[in-house]
């Protein structure tokens, strides 16, 4: 059964002509269904904006038109995941006879209760979860984006995997519909909804038992599971499979980055977009194991008893998982090594990359402190001197200087920021170093009117989706720079998707990343390149040893 979940916004922006259209299809069905028995009547309402039956490998399914754009919500990638199958690798679902109606959002995984501030949740708001009832653990599900089907088409894939860390989101959210940017693009969109926290990422491979090895990455799996499914039948959909962009954003850019070092990805896709996401979360395998024993003896249960696990009550199992925070795991078989590890890199060595940050990433999380935005000279140089040590004055210097108008707490912010992107900049070294395939490294400084925030985390997702007109509670009132913007920023996206490059008439050229220039595009109004941006900071972190794989300005998000 497919969950109901409220219609995504562009159902609600319906031009003259498409309103007259459905307008003439309600009439119609009204005065058939004066003739007809009541129980065909909803059949023919369903049917008015519905798609061509489109045969995938589970059977038939039909969408529903919006706008010129078939839309189809809630395919089963997945068998159900509960009982006997929780904590397992996915399984293929189980054939359907006649025609599955795709018109709603499938399940999303259980949420963690991890709390937010009410100004982040309004910020948020376009990519929260929906309501409580729709999540449940049966959550294999998927949605398609496209122009045409059984057309013969050979558009590229954009597989989208949403944000929230690995223990909240879903890809039904308003502010991952891909209609606008298959519209806009001509490219077919595909987002995802898989096992997160507890259910998804918890490390059974030496408390459960060995028929539990894989169950570290379980989540992962679920999206290699995904992959396959869009190779077996996107171009049915109108897709070419051998040009399928995987992309995400924070806990989705994490998951982008594993699945560069899981050789059962490999092959799966063929360009990788990490949008702040440049780091493996979770943690080695010992400690992983850990996590898993306190929770099985929190729930009452000894090591070994992994089938016992599986029948816990779902909730039990979400109270105790609450208290623990889950990731990916190098369990030396799903994940052999860290993504960044030289040895794990060359998996996919062959796959250009996309990576990179927004400019003042922190702040969305900081907007809920009566201290936002609040800084004065001493709190300035302790924040720096935490970062960068003795160099702590110069660099602040240095960055007054480039920007005069600055207050501390954006100072402060600026080099903040900076310091975090070695996950970034270390990723497109390590892979330029490979010169096997091109990685372009960014940053996106447009500041959003909204809250004072200047850059924040997931800012770049409407202008990437091509509908900023939905996203004014990101973004603010839409402007012609800011539609520039957006042409720019999708449109290099799904080049990227199309041809393995990012460059396109309405972007400036941008360079692949190279250890001499460290050319970077930095997305604003207008976008630009400039070779090292961060140089101060970076080779200060450099020298001081910054952590790579460890946590992003905004960690588990």
């Amino acid at each position: 059964m497919i969950s109901k979940q409220n219609p995504d916004a562009r159902n609600h922006q319906i031009d003259r002509r498409s309103f007259l259209t459905s307008t003439a299809q309600v009439v119609g069905v009204a005065a058939a269904s004066a003739m007809l028995p009541r129980a065909l009547t909803k059949s023919l309402a369903d049917t008015a904006n519905g798609t061509a039956t489109v045969t995938t490998n589970g059977g038939k399914v039909r969408g529903r038109i919006v706008e010129g754009v078939n839309v189809f919500k809630g395919i089963p990638y997945g068998a159900q995941t509960g009982g006997a199958n929780r904590f397992m690798p996915p399984k293929t679902p189980e054939p359907w006879m006649g025609v599955r109606d795709a018109f709603e959002f499938g399940h999303y995984a259980p949420q963690s209760n991890r709390p937010r501030g009410d100004k982040q949740r309004q910020f948020f708001r376009i990519l929260g979860a929906g309501k409580p009832n729709d999540a449940s653990e049966d959550c294999l599900y998927l949605n398609v984006w496209t122009r045409g089907i059984n057309d013969g088409g050979k558009r590229p894939v954009m597989v989208w995997f949403h944000g929230g860390g690995y223990d909240q989101g879903t890809g039904g959210s308003i502010g991952y519909d891909g209609a606008a940017l298959a519209e806009k693009q001509d490219v077919v969109v595909v987002s995802v909804n898989h096992r997160l926290n507890v259910l998804g990422y918890l490390f059974l491979g030496d408390a459960g038992g060995s028929e539990f090895e894989a169950s570290a990455n379980a989540g992962q799996l679920d999206l290699v599971a995904a992959l396959q499914w869009v190779r077996d039948n996107i171009n049915a959909f109108g897709g070419d499979s051998n040009k399928v962009l995987i992309f995400g954003q924070s806990g989705g850019g994490g998951k982008v980055s594993t699945l560069l070092g899981m050789p059962c990805a490999k092959g799966l896709f063929h360009r990788a977009v990490i949008e702040s996401g440049a780091a493996l979360r979770g943690g080695p395998r010992d400690a992983a194991a850990k996590t898993a024993e306190t929770l099985m003896k929190e729930l009452g249960l000894s090591k070994g008893q992994g089938r016992e696990l599986q029948n816990i009550p779902l909730d039990r199992l979400m109270e105790a998982g609450n208290k623990a925070r889950f990731g990916p795991v190098v369990d030396g078989r799903v994940l052999p090594a860290h993504p960044f590890d030289p040895v794990a890199t060359p998996v996919s060595a062959d796959v250009p990359v996309i990576v990179g940050y927004t400019r003042t990433e922190r702040t969305v999380y900081e907007i809920d402190s009566p201290a936002f935005g609040k800084l004065d000279e001493a709190g300035l140089l302790e924040n720096a001197r935490k970062l960068l040590g003795d160099s702590a004055e110069k660099v602040i210097a240095s960055y007054r200087k480039k920007y005069p108008k600055a207050t501390p707490y954006e100072l402060s912010t600026n080099i903040s920021t900076d310091a975090s992107a070695m996950n970034s900049i270390r990723l497109a070294e390590r892979r330029a170093a490979l010169g096997k395939a091109p990685t372009y490294l960014y940053v996106f400084a447009w500041e959003t009117p909204v809250m004072g925030l200047r850059s924040p985390h997931t800012l770049e997702i409407p202008f990437v989706f091509n509908h900023i007109d939905v996203s004014e509670s990101m973004v603010g009132p839409v402007n012609a720079e800011m539609r520039k913007l957006e042409a720019a920023s999708a449109g290099a996206w799904a080049q990227f998707a199309r041809t393995g490059h990012p460059n396109h008439k309405g972007l400036a050229n941008w360079p692949a990343y190279s250890a001499d220039k460290r050319a970077v595009m930095i997305f604003d109004a207008p976008c630009r390149v400039e070779n090292d941006p961060t140089g101060e900071v970076r080779q200060i972190m450099e020298r001081r040893g910054g952590n790579v794989g460890g946590p992003l300005p905004a960690p588990g998000e």
